[in-house]
């Protein structure tokens, strides 16, 4: 469903002669500072299947945020290759780009964006209100959805008077609405208090399945990446490091970084992450 092939991103004044320093040379911390260069990702490969839920992991700076926007190009590659159902979307031009986010993919970002003036309800239809979809199927749409994520009778209420969870709930029921194929998903429930995310990952886990959905969620928590993902990928300072099930990083760490990474998680993680998976 998804292909990323050799993909980079710098951040810069002359980010293509940065390109051609880092891809030259070792890009140490001297010479990104001689260059003002920031490295977003590094070289990244990675394919997932249709139906997958992938979590990017790794600490603040690893690259996890600037390569999910990558896939639907709200950051522009410098080089590589990104492709959906076998498309390089890098070639699409702004109709098609916008048809792909508009329908395709829906994405969820750690705060909720909602709109405080419209209606729960108007909130998630938004997405099919800009498609020109009429309003009694958006509505009946959005009360579909309401359901889906433990809402339903709350479509009339504001914004304003749901709780942190709820909101994010709300968010989920607007990145479905247009039925994408994926979703792209930014530390979405990080903000929240534990036990509040732990229902919410166990709700995520049994409504993507449901719904076939194909899944980057990104996340620095390896106790819910752990938990959701079919398969992890480790990033770091902009290079994926190891990619593979939660069994295979806690029984087979490529290096001393992914061992130190993941702690005592291999102490509890097998027997927790079987039980939820068997509950999606």
């Amino acid at each position: 469903m998804i292909e990323l092939e050799d993909v980079w991103k710098v951040f810069g004044t002359d980010e293509l002669a940065i390109l051609r320093e880092v891809c030259r040379t070792d890009p140490n911390e001297a010479l990104l500072k001689r260059l003002h260069a920031v490295i977003g990702v590094a070289g990244a490969s990675l394919s997932v299947r249709k139906g997958e839920l992938i979590c990017l992991m790794g600490l603040s700076g690893s690259g996890k945020s600037t390569l999910v926007r990558l896939v639907n190009r709200l950051l522009e590659p410098n080089a590589g290759r990104v492709r959906i159902d076998g498309k390089d979307i890098l070639r699409f031009g702004s109709k098609a780009l916008r048809e792909l986010r508009s329908r395709r993919i829906g994405m969820v970002f750690q705060s909720h964006a909602l709109i405080e003036h419209l209606s729960i309800r108007d909130n998630i239809a938004l997405p099919l209100e800009i498609l020109g979809v009429a309003r009694t199927k958006r509505e009946d749409r959005a009360d579909e959805l309401l359901a889906r994520v433990g809402l339903s009778g709350f479509g009339d209420g504001r914004i304003s008077a749901l709780s942190g969870g709820m909101q994010q709930r709300v968010g989920l029921a607007r990145a479905l609405a247009a039925d994408p194929d994926i979703l792209l998903m930014d530390e979405p429930f990080s903000a929240l208090d534990p036990l509040i995310r732990h229902d919410l990952q166990t709700q995520f886990m049994v409504l993507s399945k449901d719904l076939n959905k194909t899944t980057i969620f990104v996340t620095h928590d390896v106790d819910e990446a752990f938990r959701i993902a079919d398969r992890v990928v480790l990033m770091r300072t902009g290079r994926i490091v190891q990619t593979g099930t939660p069994e295979e990083l806690i029984s087979n760490p490529v290096d001393s970084y992914v061992e130190r990474f993941i702690g005592n998680t291999r102490l509890r993680i097998p027997k927790d992450t079987t039980a939820a998976r068997a509950l999606a």
